[in-house]
Protein backbone atom coordinates (compact mmCIF):
# COMPACT_ATOMS: atom_id res chain seq x y z
CA UNK A 1 0.00 0.00 0.00
CA UNK A 2 2.74 2.68 0.91
CA UNK A 3 5.84 2.80 -1.48
CA UNK A 4 9.16 2.33 -0.62
CA UNK A 5 10.55 5.97 -2.06
CA UNK A 6 8.40 7.60 0.04
CA UNK A 7 9.92 7.23 3.20
CA UNK A 8 12.78 8.94 4.45
CA UNK A 9 16.10 7.16 4.23
CA UNK A 10 17.94 6.17 7.96
CA UNK A 11 21.36 7.56 8.21
CA UNK A 12 23.42 5.87 11.00
CA UNK A 13 24.64 7.74 13.86
CA UNK A 14 28.48 8.74 14.80
CA UNK A 15 29.89 5.88 16.66
CA UNK A 16 31.42 8.21 19.14
CA UNK A 17 28.85 11.07 19.79
CA UNK A 18 26.40 10.62 22.43
CA UNK A 19 22.67 8.91 21.89
CA UNK A 20 20.58 11.50 19.62
CA UNK A 21 18.20 10.93 17.07
CA UNK A 22 20.05 9.54 13.69
CA UNK A 23 19.86 12.37 10.94
CA UNK A 24 16.36 11.78 8.62
CA UNK A 25 14.82 10.66 11.88
CA UNK A 26 14.05 13.72 13.45
CA UNK A 27 10.64 13.45 12.16
CA UNK A 28 7.71 11.61 14.02
CA UNK A 29 7.20 8.32 12.12
CA UNK A 30 3.48 9.21 11.42
CA UNK A 31 4.75 12.49 9.39
CA UNK A 32 7.04 10.01 7.27
CA UNK A 33 3.90 7.99 6.04
CA UNK A 34 2.53 9.27 2.71
CA UNK A 35 -0.79 11.37 3.67
CA UNK A 36 -2.89 8.44 2.18
CA UNK A 37 -1.75 5.49 4.46
CA UNK A 38 -1.50 7.88 7.44
CA UNK A 39 -4.77 7.85 8.23
CA UNK A 40 -5.57 4.45 6.98
CA UNK A 41 -7.58 3.57 10.18
CA UNK A 42 -9.76 6.37 9.38
CA UNK A 43 -10.60 5.15 5.69
CA UNK A 44 -11.28 2.08 7.60
CA UNK A 45 -13.61 3.65 9.85
CA UNK A 46 -15.11 5.83 6.81
CA UNK A 47 -15.40 2.51 4.28
CA UNK A 48 -17.39 0.13 7.79
CA UNK A 49 -19.57 3.22 8.20
CA UNK A 50 -20.48 3.53 4.64
CA UNK A 51 -20.78 -0.20 4.16
CA UNK A 52 -23.47 -0.23 7.44
CA UNK A 53 -25.80 2.74 5.77
CA UNK A 54 -25.12 1.08 2.47
CA UNK A 55 -26.55 -1.83 4.00
CA UNK A 56 -29.43 -0.67 5.67
CA UNK A 57 -30.28 1.66 2.30
CA UNK A 58 -30.10 -1.48 -0.04
CA UNK A 59 -31.56 -4.42 1.98
CA UNK A 60 -31.53 -6.32 -1.50
CA UNK A 61 -27.77 -5.85 -1.93
CA UNK A 62 -26.86 -9.79 -0.45
CA UNK A 63 -29.30 -10.99 -2.84
CA UNK A 64 -27.09 -8.87 -5.72
CA UNK A 65 -23.86 -9.64 -5.17
CA UNK A 66 -24.46 -13.30 -4.84
CA UNK A 67 -25.99 -13.55 -8.06
CA UNK A 68 -22.86 -14.24 -10.02
CA UNK A 69 -20.32 -17.08 -8.20
CA UNK A 70 -16.89 -17.54 -9.15
CA UNK A 71 -15.71 -19.91 -6.41
CA UNK A 72 -17.84 -21.60 -3.73
CA UNK A 73 -19.44 -18.39 -1.78
CA UNK A 74 -17.45 -15.69 -3.40
CA UNK A 75 -19.16 -13.25 -5.77
CA UNK A 76 -18.32 -11.99 -8.69
CA UNK A 77 -17.90 -8.24 -7.21
CA UNK A 78 -16.21 -9.41 -4.13
CA UNK A 79 -13.70 -11.44 -5.90
CA UNK A 80 -12.99 -8.30 -8.34
CA UNK A 81 -12.31 -6.27 -4.66
CA UNK A 82 -10.24 -8.86 -3.45
CA UNK A 83 -7.76 -9.14 -6.63
CA UNK A 84 -7.64 -5.37 -7.23
CA UNK A 85 -6.32 -5.60 -2.86
CA UNK A 86 -4.01 -8.40 -3.65
CA UNK A 87 -2.50 -7.88 -7.29
CA UNK A 88 -0.38 -4.39 -5.87
CA UNK A 89 1.23 -5.67 -3.05
CA UNK A 90 2.14 -8.95 -5.16
CA UNK A 91 3.79 -6.59 -8.06
CA UNK A 92 6.35 -5.34 -5.75
CA UNK A 93 7.90 -8.61 -4.58
CA UNK A 94 11.64 -8.76 -5.92
CA UNK A 95 11.33 -12.52 -6.84
CA UNK A 96 15.03 -12.70 -7.92
CA UNK A 97 16.08 -11.84 -4.52
CA UNK A 98 14.61 -15.39 -2.77
CA UNK A 99 18.12 -17.54 -3.00
CA UNK A 100 20.35 -15.03 -1.70
CA UNK A 101 18.98 -14.99 1.66
CA UNK A 102 20.99 -18.17 2.39
CA UNK A 103 23.57 -16.00 2.93
CA UNK A 104 22.74 -15.33 6.28
CA UNK A 105 21.63 -18.98 7.48
CA UNK A 106 20.73 -17.37 11.42
CA UNK A 107 18.33 -15.05 9.60
CA UNK A 108 17.06 -17.54 7.32
CA UNK A 109 16.32 -20.36 9.20
CA UNK A 110 14.64 -18.04 12.52
CA UNK A 111 12.79 -16.22 9.80
CA UNK A 112 10.93 -19.92 8.66
CA UNK A 113 10.76 -21.10 12.28
CA UNK A 114 9.03 -17.89 13.56
CA UNK A 115 6.79 -17.36 10.79
CA UNK A 116 5.46 -21.19 9.82
CA UNK A 117 5.70 -22.49 13.11
CA UNK A 118 6.34 -20.37 16.56
CA UNK A 119 3.25 -17.57 15.07
CA UNK A 120 0.88 -19.78 13.96
CA UNK A 121 1.17 -21.66 16.90
CA UNK A 122 0.51 -18.46 18.96
CA UNK A 123 -1.92 -16.98 17.24
CA UNK A 124 -3.97 -20.27 18.05
CA UNK A 125 -2.97 -20.31 21.34
CA UNK A 126 -4.08 -16.66 21.74
CA UNK A 127 -7.42 -17.87 19.99
CA UNK A 128 -8.60 -20.41 22.09
CA UNK A 129 -7.33 -18.50 25.37
CA UNK A 130 -9.46 -15.23 24.75
CA UNK A 131 -12.31 -16.70 22.18
CA UNK A 132 -12.92 -20.09 23.50
CA UNK A 133 -16.67 -19.03 23.35
CA UNK A 134 -16.65 -17.44 19.93
CA UNK A 135 -16.02 -20.15 17.19
CA UNK A 136 -15.97 -18.12 13.95
CA UNK A 137 -13.95 -14.97 15.52
CA UNK A 138 -11.83 -17.21 16.62
CA UNK A 139 -11.27 -19.45 13.09
CA UNK A 140 -10.86 -16.33 11.48
CA UNK A 141 -8.40 -14.84 13.82
CA UNK A 142 -6.41 -18.31 13.07
CA UNK A 143 -6.72 -18.07 9.63
CA UNK A 144 -5.23 -14.24 10.04
CA UNK A 145 -1.89 -16.27 11.89
CA UNK A 146 -1.49 -18.39 8.92
CA UNK A 147 -1.26 -15.51 6.80
CA UNK A 148 2.10 -14.20 6.53
CA UNK A 149 2.87 -10.53 5.80
CA UNK A 150 4.07 -9.87 2.34
CA UNK A 151 3.75 -6.15 1.92
CA UNK A 152 3.06 -3.55 4.68
CA UNK A 153 6.25 -5.43 6.47
CA UNK A 154 8.79 -3.33 4.12
CA UNK A 155 7.24 -0.17 5.48
CA UNK A 156 7.52 -0.91 9.32
CA UNK A 157 10.96 -2.19 7.99
CA UNK A 158 12.21 0.91 6.28
CA UNK A 159 10.79 3.74 8.72
CA UNK A 160 12.62 1.87 11.75
CA UNK A 161 15.52 1.71 9.47
CA UNK A 162 15.75 -2.43 8.93
CA UNK A 163 17.49 -3.99 6.02
CA UNK A 164 15.67 -3.34 3.14
CA UNK A 165 16.71 -5.57 1.19
CA UNK A 166 16.84 -8.94 3.47
CA UNK A 167 13.39 -8.01 4.15
CA UNK A 168 12.54 -7.95 0.37
CA UNK A 169 14.04 -11.65 0.23
CA UNK A 170 12.13 -12.41 3.36
CA UNK A 171 8.78 -11.21 1.85
CA UNK A 172 9.70 -13.25 -1.63
CA UNK A 173 10.12 -16.18 0.64
CA UNK A 174 7.24 -16.03 2.37
CA UNK A 175 4.72 -15.02 -0.72
CA UNK A 176 6.63 -18.62 -2.16
CA UNK A 177 5.40 -20.33 1.07
CA UNK A 178 1.94 -19.52 1.06
CA UNK A 179 1.51 -21.19 -1.69
CA UNK A 180 2.86 -24.66 -0.78
CA UNK A 181 1.87 -24.20 3.37
CA UNK A 182 -1.01 -22.09 3.45
CA UNK A 183 -3.70 -24.98 2.71
CA UNK A 184 -2.28 -27.79 5.08
CA UNK A 185 -1.44 -25.64 7.90
CA UNK A 186 -5.32 -24.32 8.12
CA UNK A 187 -6.60 -27.96 7.80
CA UNK A 188 -3.86 -28.86 10.67
CA UNK A 189 -4.65 -26.28 13.32
CA UNK A 190 -8.29 -26.04 12.06
CA UNK A 191 -8.98 -29.61 12.55
CA UNK A 192 -6.50 -31.82 13.05
CA UNK A 193 -4.45 -30.20 16.30
CA UNK A 194 -8.08 -28.95 17.69
CA UNK A 195 -9.02 -32.71 17.74
CA UNK A 196 -5.56 -33.84 19.35
CA UNK A 197 -6.27 -31.25 22.16
CA UNK A 198 -9.52 -32.51 22.96
CA UNK A 199 -10.94 -28.98 21.58
CA UNK A 200 -14.53 -28.40 20.25
CA UNK A 201 -14.88 -28.11 16.20
CA UNK A 202 -18.42 -28.65 16.66
CA UNK A 203 -20.27 -27.10 12.88
CA UNK A 204 -16.68 -26.81 11.38
CA UNK A 205 -16.49 -28.43 8.19
CA UNK A 206 -13.84 -27.71 6.34
CA UNK A 207 -11.78 -29.64 3.89
CA UNK A 208 -7.81 -29.30 3.08
CA UNK A 209 -9.17 -29.46 -0.74
CA UNK A 210 -11.29 -26.43 0.17
CA UNK A 211 -8.99 -24.05 1.32
CA UNK A 212 -6.50 -25.05 -1.42
CA UNK A 213 -9.13 -23.68 -3.37
CA UNK A 214 -9.36 -19.98 -2.09
CA UNK A 215 -5.65 -20.06 -1.68
CA UNK A 216 -5.01 -21.14 -5.47
CA UNK A 217 -7.48 -18.27 -6.83
CA UNK A 218 -6.67 -15.58 -4.41
CA UNK A 219 -3.15 -15.37 -4.01
CA UNK A 220 -1.70 -18.00 -6.98
CA UNK A 221 -3.77 -15.74 -9.55
CA UNK A 222 -2.44 -12.10 -8.35
CA UNK A 223 0.80 -14.08 -7.47
CA UNK A 224 1.33 -15.00 -11.14
CA UNK A 225 0.22 -11.31 -12.59
CA UNK A 226 2.68 -9.73 -10.10
CA UNK A 227 5.33 -11.98 -11.06
CA UNK A 228 4.65 -11.61 -14.87
CA UNK A 229 4.24 -7.76 -14.33
CA UNK A 230 7.84 -7.77 -12.60
CA UNK A 231 9.76 -9.57 -14.82
CA UNK A 232 7.90 -8.04 -18.31
CA UNK A 233 8.19 -4.16 -16.75
CA UNK A 234 11.65 -4.82 -15.70
CA UNK A 235 12.91 -6.60 -19.39
CA UNK A 236 10.55 -4.04 -21.09
CA UNK A 237 11.27 -0.55 -19.56
CA UNK A 238 13.93 -1.22 -17.02
CA UNK A 239 14.30 -1.42 -13.23
CA UNK A 240 14.38 2.18 -12.41
CA UNK A 241 11.28 2.67 -14.34
CA UNK A 242 9.38 -0.43 -12.52
CA UNK A 243 10.13 0.85 -8.69
CA UNK A 244 10.08 4.62 -9.81
CA UNK A 245 7.59 5.12 -12.15
CA UNK A 246 5.02 2.08 -12.34
CA UNK A 247 4.66 1.36 -8.36
CA UNK A 248 3.83 4.60 -7.42
CA UNK A 249 1.02 4.44 -9.44
CA UNK A 250 -0.22 0.94 -8.83
CA UNK A 251 0.37 0.95 -5.62
CA UNK A 252 -2.59 2.90 -4.22
CA UNK A 253 -5.08 0.53 -5.71
CA UNK A 254 -4.24 -2.05 -3.58
CA UNK A 255 -5.66 0.34 -0.38
CA UNK A 256 -8.78 1.06 -2.93
CA UNK A 257 -9.44 -2.60 -3.27
CA UNK A 258 -9.09 -3.18 0.65
CA UNK A 259 -11.35 -0.30 1.25
CA UNK A 260 -13.98 -1.44 -1.24
CA UNK A 261 -13.97 -4.74 -0.21
CA UNK A 262 -14.70 -3.45 3.86
CA UNK A 263 -17.85 -1.53 2.35
CA UNK A 264 -19.41 -4.70 0.61
CA UNK A 265 -18.28 -6.87 3.86
CA UNK A 266 -20.10 -4.43 6.14
CA UNK A 267 -22.57 -3.71 4.17
CA UNK A 268 -23.85 -7.27 4.62
CA UNK A 269 -22.99 -7.66 8.06
CA UNK A 270 -23.74 -4.19 9.39
CA UNK A 271 -26.79 -6.10 11.62
CA UNK A 272 -24.34 -8.21 13.77
CA UNK A 273 -21.68 -5.02 14.08
CA UNK A 274 -24.42 -2.67 15.11
CA UNK A 275 -25.95 -4.89 17.46
CA UNK A 276 -22.26 -6.42 19.36
CA UNK A 277 -19.95 -4.07 19.10
CA UNK A 278 -18.09 -6.17 21.94
CA UNK A 279 -17.49 -8.48 19.54
CA UNK A 280 -15.07 -6.05 17.56
CA UNK A 281 -13.35 -5.41 20.66
CA UNK A 282 -12.87 -9.27 21.45
CA UNK A 283 -11.33 -9.64 17.77
CA UNK A 284 -8.84 -6.90 18.18
CA UNK A 285 -7.40 -8.38 21.93
CA UNK A 286 -5.66 -11.60 20.28
CA UNK A 287 -4.41 -9.19 17.27
CA UNK A 288 -2.91 -7.11 19.75
CA UNK A 289 -1.49 -9.98 22.45
CA UNK A 290 0.30 -11.58 18.87
CA UNK A 291 1.52 -8.45 17.86
CA UNK A 292 3.71 -7.89 21.21
CA UNK A 293 4.63 -11.64 21.76
CA UNK A 294 5.92 -11.82 18.33
CA UNK A 295 7.70 -8.53 17.78
CA UNK A 296 9.45 -8.41 21.12
CA UNK A 297 10.11 -11.99 21.03
CA UNK A 298 11.57 -12.41 17.56
CA UNK A 299 13.62 -8.79 18.31
CA UNK A 300 15.40 -10.29 21.46
CA UNK A 301 15.94 -13.47 19.35
CA UNK A 302 17.59 -11.65 16.59
CA UNK A 303 20.01 -9.65 18.84
CA UNK A 304 20.54 -12.51 21.07
CA UNK A 305 21.87 -14.21 17.54
CA UNK A 306 23.75 -11.96 17.01
CA UNK A 307 22.08 -10.17 14.54
CA UNK A 308 22.99 -6.32 13.20
CA UNK A 309 20.29 -4.30 14.38
CA UNK A 310 18.65 -4.04 10.72
CA UNK A 311 18.76 -7.32 10.50
CA UNK A 312 16.75 -7.35 13.81
CA UNK A 313 14.08 -5.13 13.12
CA UNK A 314 13.73 -6.60 9.51
CA UNK A 315 13.14 -10.43 11.64
CA UNK A 316 10.71 -8.72 14.21
CA UNK A 317 8.80 -7.06 11.48
CA UNK A 318 8.40 -9.68 9.26
CA UNK A 319 7.51 -12.52 12.31
CA UNK A 320 4.87 -9.83 13.44
CA UNK A 321 3.23 -8.77 10.66
CA UNK A 322 0.08 -10.50 8.54
CA UNK A 323 -1.38 -10.71 5.28
CA UNK A 324 -4.82 -9.40 6.01
CA UNK A 325 -5.87 -9.66 2.52
CA UNK A 326 -5.22 -13.13 2.21
CA UNK A 327 -6.81 -13.93 5.52
CA UNK A 328 -10.14 -12.10 4.24
CA UNK A 329 -9.66 -13.81 1.30
CA UNK A 330 -9.88 -17.00 2.23
CA UNK A 331 -12.26 -16.24 5.03
CA UNK A 332 -14.64 -15.35 2.70
CA UNK A 333 -13.42 -18.03 0.14
CA UNK A 334 -14.38 -20.99 3.03
CA UNK A 335 -17.06 -19.50 4.86
CA UNK A 336 -18.39 -16.51 3.30
CA UNK A 337 -19.22 -13.00 3.26
CA UNK A 338 -21.26 -12.38 5.86
CA UNK A 339 -19.02 -15.09 8.04
CA UNK A 340 -17.88 -14.05 11.60
CA UNK A 341 -14.32 -15.34 10.04
CA UNK A 342 -14.52 -12.67 7.46
CA UNK A 343 -15.62 -10.15 10.28
CA UNK A 344 -11.96 -11.25 12.17
CA UNK A 345 -10.41 -10.69 9.39
CA UNK A 346 -11.60 -6.97 8.73
CA UNK A 347 -10.96 -6.17 12.38
CA UNK A 348 -6.68 -7.18 11.45
CA UNK A 349 -6.45 -3.65 9.12
CA UNK A 350 -7.84 -1.60 11.70
CA UNK A 351 -5.55 -1.85 14.15
CA UNK A 352 -2.09 -3.19 12.26
CA UNK A 353 -1.33 0.32 11.76
CA UNK A 354 -1.67 2.44 15.09
CA UNK A 355 0.21 -0.98 16.92
CA UNK A 356 2.90 -1.15 14.60
CA UNK A 357 3.65 2.45 14.03
CA UNK A 358 3.96 2.24 17.92
CA UNK A 359 6.35 -0.73 17.58
CA UNK A 360 8.36 1.24 14.69
CA UNK A 361 9.38 3.65 17.73
CA UNK A 362 10.04 0.97 19.99
CA UNK A 363 12.99 -0.26 17.24
CA UNK A 364 14.14 2.78 17.01
CA UNK A 365 14.54 3.35 20.98
CA UNK A 366 16.23 0.21 21.22
CA UNK A 367 18.57 1.99 18.43
CA UNK A 368 19.51 4.36 20.28
CA UNK A 369 20.17 2.75 23.45
CA UNK A 370 21.19 -0.79 23.01
CA UNK A 371 23.98 -2.22 21.48
CA UNK A 372 24.32 -4.62 18.34
CA UNK A 373 26.68 -6.19 16.31
CA UNK A 374 28.22 -4.00 13.41
CA UNK A 375 25.61 -3.00 10.27
CA UNK A 376 25.46 -5.88 8.06
CA UNK A 377 26.59 -5.69 4.70
CA UNK A 378 23.36 -5.83 2.05
CA UNK A 379 22.83 -8.97 0.28
CA UNK A 380 23.73 -8.49 -3.49
CA UNK A 381 21.52 -8.29 -5.98
CA UNK A 382 20.70 -11.80 -7.71
CA UNK A 383 20.51 -11.84 -11.33
CA UNK A 384 17.57 -12.23 -13.03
Amino acid sequence: MLQEEEIVSCVEPAPASPPVAPAGLEAPVIARLPLVDRFLPVWILLAMATGIWLGRAVPSLNRGLDSIQVTSGTSLPIFVGLLVMMYPVLAKVRYGRVGSVTRDRRMLVSSLVLNWLIGPAVMFSLAWLLLPDQPTYRTGIIIVGLARCIAMVLIWNELSCGDREAAAVLVALNSLFQIVAFSFLGYFYLKVLPGWLGLSTVGLHLSVGRIAESVAVFLGVPLVAGYLTRTIGEAVRGRDWYENRFLPRLGPFALYGLLYTIVVLFALQGHTITARPGDVARIALPLLGYFAVMWFGSFFLGRALGLSYERTTTLAFTAAGNNFELAIAVAIGVFGVTSGEALAGVVGPLIEVPVLVGLVYAALFARRHLTFRATAPPIPEVAR
